[in-house]
């Protein structure tokens, strides 16, 4: 489904993955919260919303390393992932990432924390930079992906 405001299925994702205990309503207050600044930032909420992707885009991974074992030893094997994992680790590292910023609100952390993001930068992006990385240095084993 998508959310009421924004009409967009993944904010409703990241409303669901911000969600603990079945509080729904916290979740959404903080995303809402978040998209609130973004509009006052970019002076729409369709604005808001491009900012959203942006940011979301370039966090979402190409590539991940993930273990496989052959014979004696566990390799690093880089891997495509597919696109709902990728939206899926993408916003795990984004409210993560949020979280560990200095602010006084969860909503105001996930507002900077997409807004770094839109312009390339900020902790979400370095995961998924550390990721790309970890699959290039492992491109040698690429050839035990299954």
């Amino acid at each position: 489904g998508s959310d009421i405001r924004y009409n967009s299925e993944l904010l409703q994702r990241l409303i669901n993955m911000i969600m603990e205990r079945g509080k729904k309503n916290i979740a959404r207050t903080i995303v809402y919260d978040a998209m609130e600044v973004l509009e006052k930032k970019s002076g729409s909420s369709d604005r808001a919303m491009q900012l959203f992707n942006r940011a979301y885009q370039n966090i979402v991974p190409l590539v991940e390393v993930r273990p496989r074992r052959v014979g004696g030893s566990v390799y690093q094997v880089p891997m495509q992932v597919d696109e709902h994992r990728a939206g899926s680790l993408a916003l795990r590292w984004l409210i993560s990432s949020a979280s560990g910023r200095p602010a006084k609100t969860m909503g105001e952390r996930l507002a900077h924390e997409l807004l770094d993001a839109a312009e390339g930068r900020g902790a979400a992006i370095k995961k998924r930079t550390d990721v790309h990385k970890m699959a290039e240095a492992n491109r040698a084993f690429s050839h035990y992906a299954w």
